[in-house]
């Protein structure tokens, strides 16, 4: 054989061996397809370790953290227990329950009612002017103030000849008190909001934002947990008087480890026009002598 024909076999031998390895090389590479991804069974479940009662501020030590498996959660339990700590609960939390976005949640929509034991449930009608801009949630306390009118406390003399009575006019016979404390609100009810239409009059599309107008005005039905005396009370102002409702702080009604205790009823004297001056130094109003011009 001639040299350059051993030579030129010699390099197509070369070639190959080079072209083998190059294909075992690609084909024992990485594998560069997509990896499936890994199939999520179990999340972290905020568990209540305690019996949260109505109206109380959940705090840290109420609450643990499990990992629960999917099928076994609630479709809004929590995840992380600072998303709860420091809400206020407004319907009873059970020991071991899975604390979901419903126990904080009061749509004024109501489906059924939990009267304690003992207490009586009434309704009271209120405004945003008398109710607290309609922001008094189930599981809130509330203080009642009543105004009772001056036509409610007219002032008479008594003629002592024929023993007739005459109404005294333009006295200020006006009295003002707060006359039940630390009533528990047991449920809310709001109107439906107003529909709201295009200039053709025809329904608007919705605009997935809440609406806050009200087709009656800004009116919420609070309904408050009371004992048999305190809606004797109830019920005449509610003839006789006008009423407002006080929002107070759900940490006026537990002790420091998150348990209700019973309130100190708030004590006043209630106020009159007479109180405002005498205490209060609010100013009479200064008679004016007008000098007429001769006839």
């Amino acid at each position: 054989m001639k040299r350059s024909n051993r030579l030129v076999l010699l390099v197509g031998i070369f070639l190959a061996v080079v072209a083998f390895v190059g294909i075992a090389v690609t084909l024992g590479g990485p594998n560069n397809a997509t990896p499936t991804p890994s199939v999520v069974t179990a999340l972290n479940t905020v568990i209540a370790v305690q019996d949260i009662p109505l109206g109380v501020a959940v705090k840290a030590e109420m609450l643990k953290t499990e990992s629960r498996p999917i099928n076994e959660r609630k479709a809004s339990a929590f995840t992380n227990p600072e998303l709860v700590i420091g809400q206020v609960v407004r319907r009873k939390v059970t020991a071991g329950a899975q604390l979901d976005a419903l126990d904080f949640t009061d749509q004024g929509v109501l489906t059924r009612l939990d009267v304690p034991a003992g207490k009586l449930a009434m309704a009271i009608q209120v405004d945003q002017v008398s109710g607290v801009g309609t922001l008094i949630k189930t599981g809130d306390y509330v203080d009642m103030v009543v105004g009772l009118t001056g036509d409610k406390f007219p002032v008479v003399t008594l003629n002592p000849q024929d023993k007739s009575i005459t109404v005294v006019a333009g006295l200020n016979s006006t009295s003002v008190k707060l006359l039940i404390s630390g009533m528990q609100v047991l449920g809310t009810l709001l109107p439906p909001p107003a529909p709201t239409t295009t200039a053709e009059g025809a329904p608007a599309a919705p605009s997935g934002q809440p609406s806050t107008a009200l087709t009656t005005g800004g009116l919420e039905m609070v309904i408050v947990s009371v004992t048999a005396p305190q809606a004797e009370i109830l019920k005449f102002a509610q003839i006789d008087g006008s009423i407002s409702l006080a929002l107070r702080s759900p940490a006026d009604f537990v002790d420091p480890s998150g348990n209700p205790v019973l309130s100190i009823p708030v004590a006043t004297k209630g106020i009159t026009l007479k109180e405002l001056v005498d205490i209060y130094g609010v100013l009479r109003p200064q008679l004016v002598e007008a000098i007429l011009p001769a006839q």
